[in-house]
């Protein structure tokens, strides 16, 4: 029963790692932080009763910070089962507002509407992307170009030539857009990436350069006739703003 004991450890010293990079200062300061500290070394330091209690606290891990998945298992899941994979476990996804749904709606129509003449293809929220072995995201929605295309079933490896997000307005959000999800889709190979925020009534433009992000476009309102990438679609802005002016006022 040793071996149970040292996979505990082993998983704890993983677990630790992911939870350094993805967790800020701010974050490590609250209580439930300080309680995952507490429990990564109860796992990695031996106890008295070391393989029962590795194995239990293992499975409060797997509740922390969600099971571990494969790709497969991950692609496998129902449609209601709702997370991305990151670093092989199954996390909560962002659970987007009434709001951020309008904005999306939005520009599905708009893109849809230019897909149809330029031969390109737009997909929703639900598509599952391979980004690696042990990462899976999805985009809020997506473009193939004219000439490209993704499987019609299954988990996505192909990378699409566009990726856009609607930026949340919580911090945790925030991070996972600006931060995390650009260098995963420039590393993945993804050429732009859009990104739509509310908060800040602003629509940014990212084209991946040498496996990293350059900013083409920032606009905040008016027309915009030319997009990097995509000849002969205009997005008006004061138009998409409108719509969240009628849902918030």
């Amino acid at each position: 029963m040793k071996w149970l004991a040292e996979r505990g450890a082993r998983l704890a010293r993983r677990e630790e790692g992911a939870y350094r990079r993805y967790v800020t200062d701010e974050q490590r300061r609250q209580p439930g932080c300080l309680a995952r500290q507490a429990l990564y070394k109860c796992l990695i330091q031996p106890t008295s009763c070391g393989t029962f209690l590795s194995m239990a606290q293992a499975a409060i891990v797997d509740q922390l910070l969600g099971p571990l998945l494969t790709l497969e298992e991950w692609s496998d899941l129902p449609e209601d089962v709702p997370g991305e994979l990151i670093d092989g476990r199954l996390v909560e996804e962002e659970v987007p507002d009434y709001l951020h749904e309008v904005i999306v709606a939005w520009l599905t129509r708009e893109l849809g509407n230019w897909a149809e003449a330029a031969r390109a293809i737009v997909g929703g929220s639900e598509a599952k992307f391979a980004l690696s072995a042990t990462r899976g995201r999805k985009a809020d929605l997506t473009v193939y170009l004219s000439g490209r295309r993704p499987p019609a079933r299954g988990i996505v490896s192909v990378p699409p030539d566009i990726a856009v997000e609607v930026v949340s307005p919580s911090p945790r959000d925030q991070r996972r857009d600006r931060r995390e999800k650009m260098d995963e889709y420039a590393s993945f190979g993804i050429r732009f990436y859009w990104l739509v925020d509310p908060q800040q009534r602003s629509f940014e433009v990212y084209e991946a350069v040498m496996g990293a992000y350059v900013r083409r476009l920032q606009v905040q309102s008016g027309l915009i006739q030319a997009l990097p990438g995509c000849p002969g679609l205009r997005l008006d802005l004061d138009a998409m703003w409108a719509k969240v002016d009628a849902l918030e006022g």
